[in-house]
């Protein structure tokens, strides 16, 4: 069953998104060349703790920290500790938030310090810029491949980095998001044909929209602590995700500071008001 959320709670919603936007505001400046994944986690745990926010990621199912920390070759699912950032890195940041018993879910690639060659930065564009063509494919009348669709078919236009490709993660996805953190319905970033068109979309559905994408293989393995996912042919790799509720006037990027306004303008989608503002 899909849970179709009143305009009160997608107001608790954005609240709890705008906290999401503070940690990711917070540890993007913070992870810089001697910064350790633990010392990110630390200041996420404490935007929270300001804010008067609970976590979502801290004993999901047993996830012993408050965000992931995903570095170079880790997809998803990275456990922050000790380990030091180096220039040249690629690191994405995914973090959550509880407001009123609501949650908000997103993440952002940084590339930390100097030193990144062209195809680490297009590889981020290129994630980010599918995250945005998904959430524009979000709009009342559509299906949820449509959103699918749109990911996947900015991704293919793309011109191929000098590995050759961009895999598109295929074992994990987006997800629907509201009064618990992983809900239905479950959003691929590429199309199969084999899994129908999935429900139409009408306001008051949230969705995780979160394209993950590699410089190689789609494939994925998990290693030993049951957690970090890492590519299996070792190549690095990019992850973007907003929150995005669907209203009557369209849809509103819960974890984005202006909404979506900006990004969302140049694709012709205008956003919701507010209901925070």
């Amino acid at each position: 069953m899909v849970e179709l959320k009143t305009p009160e709670q997608i107001a608790h919603m954005r609240a709890a998104g705008l906290v999401v936007a503070e940690i990711h505001r917070r540890t993007a400046e913070a992870a810089v060349p001697g910064a350790s994944t633990k010392d990110l986690d630390d200041i996420a745990a404490a935007v929270l703790a300001e804010r008067g926010a609970k976590p979502n990621f801290l004993g999901y199912g047993g996830f012993p920290a408050t965000i992931c920390t995903s570095v170079n070759d880790v997809v998803v699912h990275g456990i922050p500790d000790r380990t030091v950032l180096a220039s040249g890195d690629i690191l994405s940041i995914d973090a959550g938030a509880i407001v009123n018993g609501w949650h908000a879910d997103a993440a952002i690639t940084v590339l930390v310090g100097e030193g990144h060659g062209a195809e680490l930065v297009e590889l981020s564009r290129v994630t980010e810029e599918s995250l945005w063509a998904g959430i524009a494919a979000m709009r009342k009348g559509n299906r949820l491949v449509d959103v699918s669709r749109a990911v996947e078919t900015y991704i293919r236009r793309q011109p191929l980095p000098v590995s050759g490709k961009y895999g598109i993660v295929e074992q994990y996805g987006g997800h629907g998001i509201g009064s618990e953190m992983h809900m239905d319905p479950h959003l691929l970033n590429y199309v199969d044909r084999r899994r129908g068109r999935g429900p139409r979309l009408v306001p008051g559905m949230c969705l995780a929209i979160e394209p993950m994408i590699t410089l190689g293989t789609p494939k994925t393995h998990v290693l030993a602590d049951e957690w970090t996912v890492k590519s299996n042919d070792g190549t690095w790799s990019s992850h973007w995700e907003h929150s995005v509720a669907l209203t009557e006037e369209g849809p509103l990027v819960l974890t984005a500071p202006d909404g979506g306004r900006e990004k969302l303008a140049a694709l012709g989608v205008t956003v919701a008001p507010d209901p925070l503002a």
